[in-house]
């Protein structure tokens, strides 16, 4: 008996033995809300590691993008070779609609190149003097003419020709690129800062002519300007003919007020 008594201790702390082993394996496998939330601390520098690693990747990429943005542009040589006519097609410079016939022969000009056409002299002349002579009995003037103007008036009415679009306060950047794309552009310029020798000196203050084409190599422009008979691919440095674009107004010699550089932009 006394060793039935026995044996059922021993038999009874066993059982307390392996049960308690149970429950504190239990408590290991299942960590209390405290534990959980050290352990999450704990774990806290690894999302920053992470954190780190993405934002060098994104740097990594703005990086590449402005590596990409700072690579300079390959411009390729173009000459579209319009038609050339001056803006006095028979040398008679004493007639005020040919001595103001810029804007009238730039526009003509770009309009044959875009039609395909060509040009000569007796062409020219009825051309200019027959938009000159629209552009005063349906508005009043036909000396200077703005660049808004030019194409509503000129291009738009006269020649009705819609391939052509104002293109406000370009940079020298945008000029090259609308050439790139194969377009022609009519600009309006203070004729003298452009050193053109043919002039007669000092120059037309108000001036236009047409951007044919570009030669990345020289950074030069090749032009048709109308203000001389030498004019037909008239080549002028990017810089000098940049700077020499004049926003003038309509009018006639109507002081100019803004600084912005404005273009006309046609196509085919």
């Amino acid at each position: 008996m006394k060793n039935n008594k026995i044996a059922i201790s021993v038999l009874f702390i066993a059982i307390l033995i392996v049960g308690y082993a149970v429950i504190k394996s239990f408590d290991n496998e299942n960590p209390t809300v405290t534990e959980v939330n050290n352990n999450v601390e704990n774990n806290t520098p690894v999302i920053e590691t992470e954190s780190e690693v993405l934002n060098e990747a994104e740097e990594t990429v703005t990086e590449e993008e402005t590596i990409k943005e700072t690579e300079p542009i390959v411009y390729k040589f173009i000459d579209q070779k319009a038609p050339f006519t001056s803006q006095a097609p028979t040398g008679d410079w004493d007639d005020e609609r040919q001595q103001d016939g810029c804007e009238e022969a730039s526009a003509l000009m770009a309009v044959y190149w875009a039609q395909g056409k060509s040009l000569n002299s007796s062409t020219a002349l009825r051309e200019i003097l027959g938009s000159s002579d629209y552009t005063l009995k349906e508005h009043g003037e036909f000396r200077d003419i703005s660049v808004d103007d030019t194409v509503n008036w000129i291009f738009k009415e006269y020649f009705k020709f819609n391939n052509v679009a104002a293109m406000k306060d370009v940079t020298l950047n945008d000029i090259i690129l609308e050439i790139q794309k194969g377009n022609v552009i009519v600009a309006p310029m203070n004729g003298q800062l452009l050193g053109n020798p043919y002039f007669t000196p000092p120059g037309p203050e108000r001036h236009m002519l047409l951007i044919r084409g570009y030669d990345p190599a020289k950074k030069q422009f090749i032009t048709n300007d109308p203000g001389t008979k030498r004019g037909e691919a008239y080549r002028y440095d990017e810089d000098v003919l940049f700077n020499a674009i004049l926003s003038y107004s309509t009018g006639y010699h109507v002081p100019v007020t803004r600084t912005e550089k404005d273009i006309i932009v046609v196509s085919k």
